[in-house]
């Protein structure tokens, strides 16, 4: 089947076919192909001949080199001749081919695509071109004659690649004119000349000069791997530990970006400010602050605000996360990583454009990011277990082999930070992979819960109480008591064992949440180990017994009368209860309501209040005209409060949403038309809008969000005013982010 043929069979076979042949491509460890498979092979380009060699081993393709170099893609070739130039039984490799389509025929006329010279380089095996004037010849009485400065070019280009560039090449002289061991070669006819700055080995003396076969016979050997042999329960309690670390780290993120949420780049992802700040906060390197950035928005705890100053904000599954056990939390880490389609070991390095690649940037984005972490964790997993790699660059090494084409430049880079971050998440110890992550790998969640959970420290429910009031906690502290003693002290130094001192502040920040002298006395009295000193006891109650003698409070208005009978009737009229009046003093109401509704409220109850201002004079508050109604302001969250979805919000994601299907719909199956200039000119579009306005037409816009995103959407503008276009389903889009406009005509 000819090349330009294979777009017209596929659009001929059937579903089924066409399935088989995306199986195919896409597992290769799929059975033999069916002759579909086959014949679409034949006629692939390199691109899909490259792509089916992606996760060969070296042997294997060396074997796939060894039947281009035989010319196995211009004529059949007999498998004795590929076993000639491998020097080993290449029946599996074989096999490997034809499972994938990329060999067929008989042994003794073994066939390849003629695309696969051109996806595997144009110099199989590293040997240059056969040369014609050498066949037939004594290659080892020639070779007998050259000297050692010859000798050592041809050593050097028969290595591979079998070319070089010199300027040697441009002169043609004899022999005995020859100056340099270059022009000497060209004369002795060892050396061809491509174009006048670059010469070839031929292929005949490229095999002479490797002993005769094509390939280092070590090199199709998949190198050793050596481990250490550790306990199983060893490898499983390092990591753990590791892990309780990384879950406090991420733990102290979240509450940090809670109180101060960083900004989102313009080009998105976080700035170098951001990023280390948060690295000297944590008191980790950028590296590790990059991956827990990477990971907490990953997982959903932190989102983009995506509002016109966008910030990165912990989301609601923030406070469900924090108040879960440390091996639910832990799962929810491990399994974001796991199916990240980032590489975070990427930031800080430089782009296309030798820019810096920020953290949380579009740049990290590798969508094949998940299969190479299966991957290098799957190498871990053929191991004994409690076996761990000596060195990560012999596990390179053995990945290499095991697929030298996959991965591209980020190959062996994307091993080493697989290991690292594996290691931090604490699914790696002591270079082996742990029970709960060998479970989790086989999709076994509940089991590596479990294994987790047998692997962590068990939470202690005391602590070690110092006479200079610092409070020692020997290990992960119950979630109760954790609450308590981070509500009541201050972090002085975490780790395995986390040291917390109490001072002055740290007990009035308990106190402000409610808690009482009495309930911190019985706190550390039930909880410690050792004798609570009395200067924590007399801290605690010198700071409670100066603690709210002085309130504040919110209100929005007050009344207030010299006669308190007239007070108490207020206070028993139904006004009051509707409105929130409440005495503070004998002559003092207060409510939470503006004064104008209080006091509208009032007169229709039969009372005659009248306004006063800041001095005490009266005030006419009476409206003086339309007004518009003043947007309440959202209350802020409470610390641990869960964020509500409004119906603002909802309202204008759901039209988003359907401005986008609308705009998909049109652009496939109506007319958009648009006058000269309306995708450039501001005049040109401010017409378009307006006369859409007026006509109640459905217009197309081309829209860049505050990120720089462009999309499309359909909408039906209402107005068009104030900078801002409005839609029929109350969608605002600001005027000057609007890119094109055109009427949508059915």
């Amino acid at each position: 089947m000819p090349a330009t043929s294979l777009a017209d069979w596929l659009r001929a076979e059937s579903d089924d076919a066409l399935a088989e042949l995306l199986r195919t491509r896409r597992d290769l460890s799929t059975p033999p192909p069916s002759d579909t498979t086959v014949l679409a092979t034949r006629a692939g380009t390199p691109g899909s001949v490259a792509r089916a060699c992606e996760d060969l081993d070296t042997f294997t393709l060396a074997v796939m080199d060894a039947l281009l170099v035989a010319g196995a893609d211009v004529e059949p070739t007999p498998v004795s001749a590929v076993t000639a130039l491998v020097g080993r039984d290449v029946s599996e490799p074989l096999a490997r081919l034809r499972a994938r389509a990329l060999v067929w025929g008989a042994d003794d006329e073994l066939r390849v695509p003629p695309a696969a010279r051109d996806a595997l380089g144009p110099f199989p095996a590293g040997l240059g071109a056969p040369s014609p004037a050498l066949a037939g010849t004594d290659l080892d009485a020639r070779l007998a004659e050259v000297g050692d400065d010859e000798r050592a070019v041809l050593t050097a280009l028969a290595a591979g690649p079998p070319i070089g560039r010199t300027r040697d090449a441009s002169f043609d002289v004899g022999l005995s004119d020859a100056a340099t061991p270059v022009q000497k070669l060209l004369a002795r006819g060892l050396l061809l000349r491509r174009d006048d700055q670059t010469v070839e080995l031929p292929r005949e003396l490229g095999l002479l000069l490797r002993g005769g076969l094509a390939f280092e016979p070590d090199a199709l050997v998949e190198p050793e791997l050596p481990v250490h042999p550790h306990r199983t329960d060893t490898v499983d309690k390092t990591a753990a530990g590791e892990a309780m670390e990384f879950l406090r780290q991420t733990e102290s993120l979240l509450r940090m970006w809670s109180d101060s949420p960083p900004p989102v780049l313009k080009a998105g992802g976080l700035g170098v400010r951001e990023l280390k700040k948060a690295a000297k906060d944590l008191e980790v390197d950028e590296t590790r602050a990059t991956l827990l950035a990477e990971l907490v928005v990953g997982a959903g705890l932190v989102a983009d605000s995506e509002n016109t100053a966008p910030e990165y904000v912990p989301t609601t599954l923030t406070d469900s996360w924090l108040a879960s056990p440390s091996v639910q939390r832990w799962m929810t880490l491990a399994q974001a990583w796991l199916e990240l389609p980032r590489l975070p070991g990427l930031a800080g390095g430089r782009d296309a454009k030798d820019k810096p690649i920020a953290p949380l940037s579009e740049e990290l984005r590798r969508p094949l990011a998940p299969v190479s972490r299966h991957r290098v964790l799957s190498a871990l997993a053929e191991l004994n277990p409690g076996a761990g790699v000596k060195s990560v660059d012999e596990l390179v090494a053995v990945l290499a082999w095991r697929a030298p084409r996959r991965g591209g430049r980020l190959r062996d880079e994307t091993v080493r930070w697989t290991m690292a971050e594996a290691t931090a998440l604490g699914l790696v110890g002591l270079g082996a992979l742990t029970t709960a992550a060998r479970l989790l790998l086989e999709d076994d969640r509940s089991g590596a819960v479990e294994a987790m959970h047998d692997a962590l420290p068990a939470p202690v429910d005391h602590v070690l109480v110092q006479a200079d009031l610092t409070v020692v906690a020997p290990g992960p502290l119950e979630p109760e008591l954790a609450a308590d003693m981070a509500a009541v002290a201050d972090v002085e130094s975490a780790g395995h064992a986390t040291v917390y001192r109490v001072t002055e502040p740290s007990v009035r920040r308990a106190l402000d949440t409610g808690r009482t002298a009495d309930e911190l006395h019985a706190m550390f009295r039930d909880k410690s180990a050792t004798p609570v000193p009395q200067g924590l006891t007399y801290l605690i109650d010198d700071v409670a017994r100066r603690h709210g003698r002085l309130r504040g409070g919110t209100a929005g208005s007050f009344l207030r009368c010299d006669d308190e009978a007239l007070l108490a009737e207020v206070l028993a009229n139904p006004v009051a209860a509707e409105y929130d009046l409440r005495m503070i003093a004998p002559t003092v109401l207060i409510s939470s309501v503006p004064l104008a509704e209080v006091l509208e409220a009032l007169r229709g109850a039969g009372f005659a209040p009248a306004a006063e201002g800041p001095d005490g004079r009266v005030v006419d508050l009476r409206p003086t005209g339309r007004r518009l109604p003043a947007r309440t302001r959202a209350a802020r969250a409470r610390p641990g409060e869960q964020a509500v979805l409004t119906d603002e919000q909802a309202t204008r994601i759901v039209s988003n949403l359907r401005a986008g299907d609308q705009a998909s719909a049109r652009r496939r199956g109506s007319t958009v038309r648009a006058p000269g200039g309306s995708g450039a000119d501001t005049t040109a579009t401010l017409d378009l809008l307006s006369r859409a306005t007026l006509e109640q037409r459905e217009v197309w816009i081309g829209f860049v969000d505050s990120r720089g995103t462009a999309s499309q959407r359909v909408v039906r503008p209402l107005r068009v005013g104030g900078g801002v276009l409005e839609g029929a389903n109350h969608e605002r889009y600001p005027l000057h982010r609007i890119t094109s406009a055109a009427l949508v005509e059915d």
